[in-house]
């Protein structure tokens, strides 16, 4: 078989638009043209022709020629646009004097095939080479790609910040498309307020860097930030949102239940010729559903004719969302084969709304149709564990998604450290947390929250200091679980300190949620009257969690006057909450206050309201069982009791008085 055999069939296969014949005949002349077997290879690449590609390779191999960088980064990219970064790499190292075009061409061939970790440690080769060559340095090229997989790897901030101190270095800073990438990166890296002073310093702007800010901040949870940057766009000269801009806005506006915004938004996209794409279309109905607007999203939904898994899924979303179940379940199943999207939708729905016991079902049932599930499906599923108190299966989703490679998605990971506080499995949370490689505001949450939750003040104060120290600021919600650890403690200086410097410090004012955990640091802490004035100088209308804090303190010790203060205003806010009659009824009647008691007692009962009996779960080998006081359903009951009248006579040893015991004294004091 000879040479003219091996090329012979590359020059056939299409003989009309692949190469003319004075082509074919330089590519087979002794003297190679290297600008004609570029050309061929590059057609090759252009139409995916991987046979043909190889042959005009195995061609330049026979002939013994080691390509120079204009036709090794040509190999190079006909080998990784056919997904072969293997053979692409080695290409790569076989070219002894690269320039930067070839460098280029290996970044981009990884970036393509979504193998990003290869991209930076080929960049880093790339910057720290001990045989630098003058025709081989990073050009704004290099740094884009390299920041895009930067962004797209989800890797620390800290790299972030290296590749930032590059850019500086080598002169990029002036650069719309590498600061446009910078910016993107960022966002992803959960670095916007970064992002955001790299914007603010940038002199020219485009619509992409427009829309990678306005982006970042939907993404990342800035949803007044990302509304008002495209107010601003709207006054900026000679750049106009498109439906990018509009995507990003519409998410924001559907997540912070702003439908005057929103609506303001689709007006503005009809008036002013946005073309509506799929996507536009799907974020328009998720917005509309999501706030509440379910008659106008079905119109929506029902009048586009190209509709995806997307679509169904939005609108599946937005009826579980508001309670509506069967309206969702019924789109639902008119879906011939619905994809991981609906399916997805459709579980986390039924999580929402508490249907747990039809989860695992409705996964069974997906995987019976062929799909398995994601970081999405399992994110969804774990929540109904913590609510069945089923350890050992979130361990086996945990399990499962460590085999599947899901362990380190970051709401996969998030989810994991809040079940496992939840369900008490602390330790297993901490360790989640600490094999975390990309460490972001939620993931910080969550682990705060656990420690918060277990009452372990220290450790939750100093993940917090830790956090800070590691630049990320936090969000309202992790102001709050912080707040609550210093409640469960009784750290009150500390709560001040967090409280007081919220607007000053990160800019956030307090929400009510903040001030009913400031109520709790006081009342745990006996300082009610502190706690009624604090409540009295809110600059906002006190909620039924602000007035519940001070209600628990008062009984707690044993105050009937802030208490019924208290109680008065909680049965005018929530008067179906049997809670706050049964703590009221109990305050009085440790007080000696019987009549009292009695009249919350029967005011209770009036109502139509009947005390909800308390249970307890405990999960064995043969599953949860679930317990009232006294109960003797178990097949063990005297056993139980034996070892729990054991135990407690050694705590009245110790010199501990049991509660009833006490009830039982102040009665007859």
């Amino acid at each position: 078989m000879g040479i003219r055999n091996l090329v012979t069939p590359a020059l056939q296969f299409e003989p009309q638009s692949f190469v003319k014949v004075n082509l074919r005949q330089r590519l087979s002349r002794p003297g190679l043209d290297f600008a004609a077997y570029g050309s061929a290879i590059q057609h090759c690449s252009d139409r995916r022709l991987l046979r043909q590609g190889r042959q005009l390779h195995a061609r330049l191999i026979l002939f013994s020629v080691t390509p120079d960088n204009f036709l090794a980064s040509k190999l190079i990219l006909f080998y990784t646009k056919s997904h072969h970064a293997r053979e692409a790499r080695k290409v790569f190292d076989a070219t002894p004097h690269r320039n930067t075009f070839t460098w280029n061409a290996m970044l981009l061939g990884y970036s393509f095939n979504g193998m990003f970790r290869h991209a930076l440690n080929l960049f880093s080769s790339f910057i720290s080479s001990t045989n630098p060559n003058p025709n081989a340095s990073p050009d704004n090229f290099t740094m884009s790609c390299v920041l895009k997989a930067l962004a797209s790897s989800f890797s620390r901030p800290e790299l972030a910040k290296e590749l930032h101190c590059v850019v500086l270095r080598r002169g990029f800073d002036s650069d719309v498309f590498v600061l446009n990438a910078l910016i993107a990166c960022y966002c992803r890296c959960d670095e916007v307020g970064l992002a955001r002073h790299v914007f603010d310093g940038m002199s020219r702007r485009d619509i992409v860097t427009w829309n990678a800010m306005i982006g970042g901040y939907s993404q990342g949870r800035f949803y007044d930030e990302c509304k008002g940057l495209y107010l601003e766009m709207l006054e900026a000269s000679g750049v106009a949102p498109n439906a990018v801009t509009a995507v990003s806005v519409m998410q924001a506006c559907g997540q912070s239940m702003d439908l005057a915004f929103g609506v303001e938004l689709h007006r503005f996209v009809k008036e002013s010729g946005i073309e509506v794409d799929v996507l536009l279309s799907n974020a328009v109905i998720a917005m509309y559903a999501k706030c509440g607007r379910l008659d106008y999203a079905r119109e929506l939904f029902e009048g586009m004719r190209e509709k995806d898994g997307v679509t169904y899924g939005s609108i599946i979303s937005g009826y579980m969302g508001h309670g509506f179940v069967d309206e969702a379940m019924h789109i639902f199943r008119l879906v011939e084969n619905p994809g991981l999207n609906m399916w997805n939708a459709v579980i986390s729905g039924m999580v929402q709304n508490k249907k747990f016991e039809g989860v695992l079902d409705l996964v069974r049932e997906m995987q019976g149709s062929g799909l398995s599930p994601n970081a999405v499906t399992l994110a969804s599923v774990l929540p109904s564990f913590s609510f069945l108190l089923n350890l050992r299966g979130g361990k086996e989703v945990h399990g499962y998604a460590i085999r599947t490679g899901y362990e380190q998605n970051v709401y996969m990971a998030t989810t994991v450290i809040d079940v496992y506080g939840k369900l008490g499995y602390i330790c297993g949370a901490r360790r989640v947390f600490d094999l975390s490689r990309s460490r972001g505001l939620i993931i910080w949450t969550a682990i705060i929250s656990a420690y918060a939750a277990h009452g372990d003040a220290c450790l939750a104060l100093g993940l917090y200091a830790q956090m800070l120290d590691n630049g990320i600021r936090p969000d309202p919600v992790t102001l709050t679980c912080v707040l609550t650890a210093c409640a469960h403690s009784g750290m009150v200086d500390e709560a001040w300190n967090i409280f007081n410097s919220m607007p000053s410090k990160f800019g956030i004012q307090p929400l009510v949620e903040h001030y009913a955990c400031m109520v709790g640091v006081l009342s745990r802490a006996g300082k009610l009257s502190e706690a009624a004035r604090f409540i009295s100088e809110m600059p906002i209308e006190p909620s039924a969690k602000v007035w519940g804090a001070l209600l628990h303190g008062a009984s707690v010790y044993g105050d009937v006057e802030v208490g019924k203060f208290a109680f008065d205003h909680l049965f005018e806010m929530e008067p179906e909450n049997t809670g706050n009659y049964i703590t009221m009824a109990n305050l009085y009647s440790r007080a000696g206050k019987w009549d009292q008691a009695d009249k919350v007692r029967e005011r209770m009962k009036d109502s139509g309201l009947q005390k909800v009996r308390g249970c307890s779960w405990i999960e064995t080998s043969r599953g949860s069982l679930c317990f009232i006081a006294k109960d003797v359903s178990n097949g063990r009951t005297d056993e139980i009791y034996a070892l729990l009248e054991g135990l407690l006579g050694l705590m009245r040893e110790e010199g501990y008085i049991l509660q009833h015991e006490l009830d039982y004294e102040n009665d007859f004091s």
